[in-house]
Formats: C-alpha cells, sequence, structure tokens
C-alpha cells in the first residue's frame, strides 16, 4: 500500500507541518506588540497583515514555482525563509523589524502551506487525503498550542516573551535538515504547466470560488478568535494580558484535540456530516461572545470554536482537490492564497472594534464568517455527489 511503504517519509512531512504552525504565533505576539508599543487595536491588527498579505501575493506563483523545482525543494525553501524570519527579534526588536519579522514568516508559511499539503498526495492514497491532511493539521495545532505558553511563561521567568522565537529557529534548522535528506518520488507535472493567468481562471469554476472563499473565513475565524479572545477577557473579566493570553493556547488546545479527533473520524465517516457538525459548533461558541462577560463562559465559547473549527480547512482543501485532480499544484495554490482571511478579517475587526468603543465589533465580523460556512454546506454536497456519481 502507498501508505504504508512511505510511513518513514511522512514522519519529516509532519516535522515540517510543526514549523507551518509558526505562523499562528501572529496571535499572542500582536498582543505583546500592542502593549509594547502602545498601539490602537486597527494598527496592532496590521502586523497580521504583514504576515498573511503573502498568500494573497505569493501563493498562486508558489504553485507555478513547485512546478518547476518540485515540492518537496519547495517546502525546504519555505521553512529556511521562516527561519530567517523567526531569528530577526532575537538580534531587533522595534516596530519596523517585527514587520520586518511577520513578513518572512508570512512569505515562509505561504510557501509551505501551498506546497505542503499537495507533498502529502505523493506518499498517502486519495481515500486517506483528508485524513492525513487533518493529522497534519494536528501536529501544526501543537505549535500554535505551545507558541502562547511560551510567550507567558519567558515573560513570567526572564521577563522577555521574544524568546519563543528562537526556540522556534532552531526547530527550523531541525525540519530543514531532515526534510532535505528524505528522498520523496514526486509525479511529474502532465502536459504543459499553467500560466499565471491560468491558474486565475480557474476561479471561474463556481465551485472552486465558493471554497476560495470558505478558506478565506475559515482563517479570518482563526486568527480573529487569536487576537480578540485575550481582548475579551481583559475587556469584560478585567485580566491582565500576561493571564488573558492563556485563551490563545485554550483555543489551540482544543483545535488540537478537535484535530486529533478529526484524523480518525474523517477515516471512516462522512467529511460532509462531520463539516456540517463542525459549523454548528462554532456557530454556537461565536454567538456565545454576544452575551458573555465571565472568563469562563469566554473560555468555553473560544473551546466551542477552537473544536469547531479545527477540521474545517482538510475537508475544503481535499474537496477542491477533488474538483480537479489534474490541476492539484494550481488548486493548491487557489485555495491557499485563502489565508489571505488572516490579513482581511483582523483589520475588519479592529474598525470595527473601535467603531463600536468594544469587542463586540469583532464579534460581529466573527458571525458573519460562520454565516458563509453556513452557506457553504450545501456547496460541498454538491462535491459530495458528483463525486459519488463518477465512483
Amino acid at each position: 500500500m502507498k501508505t504504508e511503504n512511505n510511513l518513514p517519509k511522512i514522519i519529516p512531512v509532519m516535522l515540517a507541518f510543526f514549523t507551518m504552525g509558526f505562523v499562528d504565533l501572529v496571535g499572542i505576539a500582536t498582543n505583546y506588540v500592542k502593549s509594547d508599543f502602545n498601539l490602537s487595536d486597527t494598527a496592532a491588527n496590521f502586523y497580521s497583515v504583514m504576515v498573511f498579505l503573502w498568500f494573497l501575493v505569493l501563493s498562486v506563483p508558489t504553485g507555478l514555482l513547485m512546478n518547476k523545482i518540485g515540492r518537496r525543494k519547495t517546502v525546504v525553501l519555505s521553512i529556511l525563509i521562516t527561519f530567517a524570519g523567526v531569528s530577526i527579534p532575537y538580534f531587533s526588536y522595534s516596530n519596523i523589524s517585527m514587520f520586518i519579522t511577520f513578513s518572512f514568516i508570512g512569505i515562509g508559511n505561504t510557501l509551505m502551506q501551498v506546497s505542503l499539503n499537495p507533498l502529502l498526495t505523493n506518499l498517502v492514497s486519495t481515500k486517506k487525503l483528508p485524513s492525513y491532511l487533518t493529522m497534519g493539521q494536528f501536529v501544526k495545532a501543537i505549535a500554535s498550542l505551545i507558541a502562547p505558553i511560551i510567550a507567558i511563561q519567558a515573560t513570567v521567568h526572564y521577563g522577555d516573551w521574544k524568546l519563543l522565537f528562537p526556540i522556534f529557529a532552531v526547530i527550523s534548522v531541525i525540519a530543514v535538515i531532515y526534510l532535505s535528506l528524505t528522498e520523496i518520488r514526486e509525479l511529474p507535472v502532465e502536459g504543459k504547466p499553467s500560466t499565471f493567468g491560468e491558474c486565475f481562471r480557474l476561479l471561474s469554476n463556481g465551485l472552486i470560488l465558493c471554497l476560495f472563499f470558505g478558506i478565506l473565513v475559515h482563517v479570518g475565524i482563526d486568527v480573529g478568535v487569536n487576537i480578540t479572545a485575550p481582548k475579551l477577557l481583559q475587556e469584560r473579566a478585567g485580566m491582565t494580558l500576561a493571564d488573558a493570553g492563556y485563551a490563545t493556547s485554550l483555543y489551540f488546545l482544543f483545535r488540537t484535540f478537535g484535530c486529533f479527533a478529526g484524523t480518525f473520524i474523517l477515516a471512516n465517516f462522512s467529511s460532509q456530516k462531520f463539516f456540517v457538525a463542525s459549523i454548528i459548533t462554532i456557530l454556537v461558541g461565536v454567538l456565545g461572545l454576544f452575551f458573555s462577560q465571565s472568563a469562563i463562559f469566554i473560555y468555553v465559547c473560544v473551546a466551542l470554536i477552537g473544536i469547531g473549527n479545527s477540521n474545517v480547512f482538510p475537508i475544503i482543501f481535499s474537496k477542491a482537490l477533488m474538483c480537479m485532480p489534474d490541476r492539484n499544484n494550481e488548486i493548491s495554490g487557489l485555495m491557499i492564497m485563502g489565508i489571505s482571511g488572516g490579513a482581511v478579517f483582523p483589520v475588519l475587526m479592529g474598525i470595527a472594534s473601535d467603531s463600536l468603543g468594544g469587542q463586540i465589533g469583532a464579534v460581529i465580523v466573527l458571525t458573519i464568517c460562520v454565516a458563509y460556512l453556513l452557506f457553504l454546506i450545501s456547496k460541498l454536497k454538491t462535491i459530495q455527489h458528483n463525486s459519488t456519481s463518477t465512483n
């Protein structure tokens, strides 16, 4: 079997998924940078733009780059760029240097997201792909989970939250070496490689376009909760930033648990029904944030959103690959371009919060994101039906 023969090669790929999780440090880092430089919500949330803007700019070009140099080499390049990014704060910490740091992390993560997911298609069967994509998200979520904890503990014990950057830099070096020494046989690109324009013309497919926006709002929820949850605890429960920062870890704890459970659920049950259950769980959590005033209530809502949002990405991504299997590199680039939602929605949340004088503005934007995912349920049914008919 394809999966069984390639299990040793899946390990370094999963380590690469761990480095992919470094991008989620932007949530807790934004709150610390806001405090350190005394910024407004709108100004602070622009740091997330410097991370996720690159998904809009570089995702499709990365898909084309993969056609030339291969997926594994693209992943290795992405980790090297990420290493450069997380190394900067060790030498320089200023408003400008942090913009540069987040930019490098964003560029590296764009290349990684576009190339790493399709790389798995060379190692696992199509049937097992959603399950292994979810496993990758589970490993990624572990990095996302520990980033806030490291930052908080570094602040408490050493007075410097930025110590998490050199720790992640060392892990990046290990990932680069491991993956560089691993040979992965990649299938050659069939036919003439797509041009830039041909990639974007794939969005003329209505299903592909809907799935693209699905990724957009999924990441908007992911990054938005990371940034908003600590602020809600500060605003409504009177917590300090150090204490409120654990809300981000709680989110990723339940997101990690959800990914772990999803690895087995998606291998044995309908992804369509699981998607519906996930969106309903997110909806309950977001609606709860409108009324939550105590820390416990906010924690419960954050946990619900975390577990609900944990498997949205692999389900949407795998459905997109099913639409056009012969255009996996290009489809991957388009889907990952949707991660630019991490640049769009936090800014909208910051503007809404500043305008309404509280984090209720951010919660309203989160609700709009969930509303779109509810709409997307019917579109996924269409893809499921077409796939069943084909088989």
